[in-house]
């Protein structure tokens, strides 16, 4: 009998301490609630937060994040290889709080997205964003790319960009001009480096995915770097999701697609931002050059920083890009 009541004792206290741990927990969630509700008060719809898929001409599946007020100024975030939507979470909550329209898709090939065996190019991207941005009848919009998703954003702006559907451009740790070396871009990564991604992905993706974001994606491989087991196992999780085959074309068309005339095409005003550490796509070969090609480009270099910058150090970068949003 004392046994039974120790027992339901202790099962009182978990409860409680359990309820308590869960009051003190949703306050910041009600709050990031509270803020949202506020931002978007005037708003006609009901749900400002959904995902859904569009089928492009080819029959492949796109997700989708669309975020905010239908009348917000849209915010288009493209990811890197091999990730999806969900690296861009530190920027779509922030910018759904500034009143932003937010949008994110995976790529296809990647995250939710159909695993294509076919058009995982930089052609098809681009005009998979094209289909996208038509479905929703984006106007106005801010496309912002980081590493692969920048040579996206590059590609769409400069073939699909007209007809007022962009207003401003962004390139975070971007891959324009063109990562490869060859007798034209004496200053590239070897061949021998991605032919090295290909290799280590068929040997062994779920390791290969484990090596890149404990090592030099977001600079973690630094002395006295700060760790963050979270983001490495959120990298790992995002890729894995994704397609073997498709990463393994992505490889071909992040290190050997040439954007020279897509950058030298774009009329409106872009933002290059690249960390000086970045151990993914070195500044010197990338950014330095692109912001040299482009007709209205700001160049904004971050000292120490990695290529995962926008995870590392999410309160730097969205303060600058709202920065560039507003002016």
């Amino acid at each position: 009998m004392t046994d039974q009541i120790n027992k339901t004792t202790r099962r009182r206290v978990l409860i409680a301490g359990m309820g308590l741990a869960a009051s003190t927990a949703i306050p910041p969630f009600l709050d990031l609630a509270k803020a949202s509700a506020a931002t978007h008060s005037n708003q006609k719809e009901t749900n400002i937060m959904s995902s859904s898929t569009i089928t492009t001409k080819d029959g492949t599946q796109i997700f989708y994040k669309d975020w905010g007020s239908k009348d917000a100024q849209p915010v288009v975030f493209h990811h890197g290889w091999p990730l999806s939507s969900d690296d861009w979470d530190a920027q779509m909550l922030f910018f759904l709080q500034h009143g932003y329209r937010v949008i994110a898709h995976d790529r296809r090939g990647h995250g939710r997205s159909s695993q294509t065996d076919t058009g995982n190019e930089m052609d098809t991207y681009a005009a998979d964003v094209a289909e996208l941005a038509a479905h929703l009848d984006l106007k106005n919009a801010i496309h912002v790319g980081h590493s692969t998703g920048g040579g996206e954003v590059a590609r769409y702006v400069a073939r699909h960009g007209g007809n007022g559907r962009v207003a401003k451009a962004v390139l975070i740790g971007a891959v324009p001009p063109v990562m490869v070396k060859s007798d034209k871009n004496p200053g590239g990564l070897p061949l021998e480096v991605f032919d090295g991604f290909r290799a280590a992905l068929v040997a062994n993706r779920a390791q290969f995915f484990r090596d890149i974001p404990e090592g030099p994606f977001y600079g973690f491989n630094r002395p006295g770097a700060k760790v963050s087991q979270g983001s490495i196992d959120n990298w790992w999780r995002q890729g894995m999701m994704g397609g073997a085959k498709a990463h393994y074309d992505c490889i071909k068309a992040f290190s050997e697609t040439d954007f020279t005339e897509d950058l030298k095409t774009i009329e409106v005003p872009v933002l290059v931002m690249h960390g000086d550490d970045d151990q993914i796509v070195p500044i010197a070969d990338s950014a330095l050059l692109a912001a040299k090609l482009l007709k209205n480009a700001t160049l904004k270099v971050y000292e120490g920083l990695p290529h995962g910058m926008a995870t590392t150090h999410a309160d730097i970068i969205n303060a600058d890009l709202l920065a560039f949003f507003k002016a």
